[in-house]
């Protein structure tokens, strides 16, 4: 004769086989959901998502997979390849810890696709590849040019200057009628009306 499975054992297989056949997952992203990455760095912080079962209890054991675009912002995962597949653990939650940024800036989308035995669900988490900052030069060397430039120039001035207060005081003398003197430092030309020299009187009568 045939062994008669018993009530219970019965009973344990159709719920098991009603369960595997009306299982839903639930997919959400609990951590690192819009990050902002530095164009060619790693990511700032891991992405962590949690599957659960349609009583919202969480689902070891299932198999979740990441993907990256294929082109524009996006990246690569630690294993070289834009696709990476991990395992949920007693609370239902799969880390991603290791993905390279490439240098294209903008909002990119990382699809992930959980699945338990007939049951799958779908999610995109969206991240961002920030703009690299404009360099600039360092302010050393700013101010390095600053000393090289400024003070010589200052000094080619001031003497541009002295020499034409001189040369005005010679002109100022000459003009004046006795060119003989020679023009005062710039430093001691006295005011305007001082160096208007008429000379000594000239003129003879003669006798009487």
């Amino acid at each position: 004769m045939k062994p008669i499975l018993s009530v219970a054992a019965l009973l344990g297989a159709v719920a098991h086989l009603a369960v595997a056949q009306v299982a839903v997952l639930h997919l959400q992203v609990i951590e690192g959901e819009g990050a902002v990455n530095a164009a060619g760095s790693h990511i700032a912080r891991p992405l962590t998502v949690e599957v659960t079962d349609e009583t919202g209890r969480p689902v070891e054991g299932a198999s979740v997979s990441f993907h990256l675009p294929e082109e524009g912002p996006g990246g690569t995962f630690g294993n070289g390849l834009r696709t990476d597949v991990t395992v949920t653990d007693a609370r239902g939650r799969a880390n991603l810890h290791s993905m390279v940024l490439n240098r294209t800036a903008g909002r990119f989308a990382i699809r992930i696709v959980a699945s338990k035995e007939q049951a799958r669900a779908g999610i995109e988490s969206f991240q961002y590849v920030a703009e690299p900052k404009a360099g600039t030069a360092p302010a050393t060397s700013s101010k390095s040019g600053s000393a090289w430039s400024h003070g010589p120039l200052k000094w080619v001035v001031i003497g541009a200057l002295a020499a034409g207060a001189g040369t005005a005081g010679a002109l100022l003398a000459s003009k004046s009628g006795n060119a003989s003197p020679a023009p005062a430092p710039a430093s001691t030309i006295p005011a305007a009306p001082a160096t208007i020299v008429i000379g000594s009187p000239s003129l003879s009568v003669g006798k009487p």
